[in-house]
C-alpha cells in the first residue's frame, strides 16, 4: 500500500491516534490485537469443530467407544470402552428427532450446531449496538465460550456445552469483526487489506488448532483436545483485555457521547444498502452449505477412506486434515491480494459481487476431484491427495467470497447498526451450516459419486445466481 494511502495523523476523523507502529507498518496496532484475539478464538472453535462429528459418531452416541480418536481405524489393539448414550442429559428427549444411525445423527447435529453458531451473531450484534457496546459483548462471549469448552469434558453435559458455545460465539464473533473496520476512517483504502490480514489470523488459529487438539485427542483422549480448545479461548480473552487501549471506541460509546442514542430510522439510501446485503446473505446460503461439508462429510472421508502415513512411527490422525484448508488460506491470501491489486492497476479488478460469484463456481468445481476419487477408490481407501486437492481448490473459492464479504459489510452498512448487519451476514452461514447437516445425511445413503456431483451442481448454480444479480447489486452498493 503506498504511503499516501495512510491518512495523516492530524486528521480529525481518525478513530485511533497515530502511533509509531502505524507510521512504520501502515496499520494501527489495534489490528494486531484483533488479529491475535481472533486467532485464539478460531483456534478454540476449529479445534473443537474438527473433533465434533467424529466424537459424536465414534464415541458419544455408540455403546462401544473409541477411547482415543481414530484408534478404530489405525491401531490394533484398539482401546474400545463401553458407554451408554442415554447418560447424556437431554439425549433421551432429543433422540427421536434424529436418524438412528450414529453417523447420520452426528451429521445433523454437526450442521445444527455449526448453524446456530452463525445464527446468534445477529443477536450479539444487536446487543452490542443497543445496550452493551462491542467491547463488553466480546468479553461476555469469550467467557461463555471458554466455559463451554471446559464443560465439554463432562460427557453428560454435552448439550449444555454446545449451548454455552453457541451463545458465546454469538456475542463474540460479530463484534470482533466490526472492530477491525472501526480502526479506519470512512473511505480509508487500507480497510480491505486489513480484513485480508485479519482473515489470515482466523486461519492461522484454524491451522494450528487441529494439529494441537487433534493430536491430543489421538494420543491422550478426546477430552484433552476439548480442554486445549478452552485454553485457547482464554488466551484470546487475555490478548483482548491487554490490548484494549489500542482499539477504537465503541460505536455505542460514540453515539452516547454525541447524545445520539435515540433510535434513528434508516433513510431511503440506507434501506437500499441493507436490502442488498440481505439479498447477498440469501445467495450465500448455498455456498456455506457446500463449503461446510469440509468439516462434515469430507472429514468422514478423511477418517474412513484415506490412508494417512506414519511419520517417525507416529500415525498422523485424520483430524489433521482440518488444518489443510487454513494452511492453504495463509499461503494463497497474499498471492490473491497481489493479483487483485495488479488487476486494479489495470482497471480489470472484478466487483465484490463478481468475486463472490467466482468463489461459488470454484467451490463447486473443486468437488469434481472427489467424483473422480470416489470412482477410482470405491469402498476402499485411497491417497490423501484426493481430499487435499479438493480442499486446495475449495480454498481459492473461499478467498474470493468470505473476506470480501466481511469488508463489504463494514463499508456499506449504516454505522449505527454495523454489528447487527455483521450478524446478519454471518446468519447466511447459519442457514448454510444447517443445510450442510441435512445434505450430509445423503453421504451415507447415496453413492459417493452422486453425492459429490450434487455438491458440484449446488456450488456452480449458486455462483451463476450471484453473477446474475451483479449489476443491480453493484448499482445499489456502489462498491468494488
Amino acid at each position: 500500500m503506498p504511503e499516501s494511502s495512510t491518512p495523516a495523523s492530524t486528521s480529525t476523523d481518525r478513530p485511533v491516534p497515530m502511533t509509531a507502529f502505524e507510521e512504520r507498518f501502515r496499520h494501527p496496532p489495534g489490528l494486531v490485537i484483533l488479529f491475535f484475539t481472533e486467532m485464539w478464538e478460531r483456534f478454540s472453535y476449529y479445534g473443537m469443530r474438527g473433533l465434533l462429528k467424529l466424537y459424536m459418531a465414534n464415541y458419544l452416541f455408540v455403546t462401544l467407544r473409541e477411547a482415543l480418536q481414530g484408534c478404530r481405524q489405525n491401531a490394533p489393539p484398539c482401546a474400545l470402552v463401553p458407554g451408554n448414550p442415554h447418560d447424556i442429559l437431554f439425549w433421551s428427549v432429543l433422540q427421536g428427532w434424529f436418524p438412528q444411525h450414529p453417523a447420520e445423527a452426528a451429521s445433523i447435529l454437526y450442521g445444527t450446531y455449526t448453524g446456530l453458531v452463525y445464527a446468534t451473531p445477529f443477536f450479539g450484534g444487536l446487543l452490542a449496538d443497543r445496550w452493551l457496546g462491542q467491547r463488553r459483548t466480546v468479553i461476555v462471549g469469550a467467557v461463555l465460550m471458554a466455559l463451554g469448552h471446559f464443560v465439554m469434558a463432562v460427557e453428560s453435559s454435552f448439550f449444555v456445552a454446545l449451548v454455552l458455545l453457541i451463545l458465546g460465539n454469538g456475542a463474540f464473533k460479530p463484534n470482533v469483526s466490526t472492530q477491525v473496520g472501526g480502526l479506519y476512517p470512512p473511505g480509508d483504502p487500507r480497510r480491505d487489506g486489513a480484513y485480508t490480514i485479519f482473515y489470515m489470523g482466523i486461519n492461522l488459529g484454524a491451522f494450528i488448532s487441529n494439529l494441537v487438539c487433534g493430536t491430543l485427542a489421538a494420543v491422550f483422549g478426546w477430552h484433552y483436545g476439548f480442554a486445549a480448545a478452552g485454553v485457547g479461548m482464554l488466551l484470546g480473552l487475555a490478548v483482548y483485555l491487554a490490548g484494549g487501549k489500542h482499539l477504537a471506541s465503541d460505536d455505542l460509546s460514540k453515539r452516547r457521547a454525541a447524545h445520539k442514542t435515540e433510535k434513528q430510522p434508516l433513510d431511503s439510501d440506507e434501506r437500499k444498502r441493507v436490502g442488498a446485503l440481505i439479498l447477498l446473505c440469501a445467495l450465500n446460503v448455498v455456498f456455506w452449505a457446500v463449503y461446510e461439508q469440509q468439516g462434515n462429510t469430507m472429514q468422514s472421508w478423511a477418517d474412513s477412506q484415506t490412508v494417512w502415513p506414519k511419520v517417525f512411527g507416529f500415525q498422523i490422525p485424520s483430524t489433521w486434515f482440518q488444518s489443510f484448508n487454513p494452511l492453504m488460506i495463509i499461503l494463497f491470501a497474499p498471492v490473491l491480494d497481489m493479483f487483485w491489486m495488479r488487476q486494479s492497476r489495470r482497471g480489470t479488478e472484478p466487483t465484490s459481487v463478481t468475486k463472490m460469484a467466482i468463489g461459488c463456481v470454484i467451490l463447486g468445481l473443486s468437488f469434481i476431484v472427489m467424483i473422480v476419487g470416489a470412482r477410482l477408490i470405491g469402498d476402499g481407501k485411497g491417497s490423501p491427495a484426493w481430499p487435499m486437492l479438493c480442499v486446495l481448490l475449495l480454498t481459492v473459492g473461499e478467498l474470493y467470497l468470505s473476506p470480501i464479504g466481511l469488508s463489504l459489510v463494514t463499508k456499506v452498512s449504516p454505522a449505527r447498526i454495523v454489528s447487527m448487519m455483521m450478524g446478519m451476514w454471518l446468519a447466511s452461514s447459519f442457514l448454510g451450516n444447517f443445510l450442510s447437516g441435512a445434505i450430509g445425511v445423503l453421504y451415507t445413503r447415496w453413492p459417493k459419486e452422486a453425492f459429490f456431483l450434487l455438491l458440484t451442481v449446488l456450488g456452480v448454480g449458486a455462483g451463476l445466481a450471484i453473477r446474475a444479480f451483479n449489476r443491480p447489486l453493484h448499482a445499489v452498493l456502489g462498491e468494488k
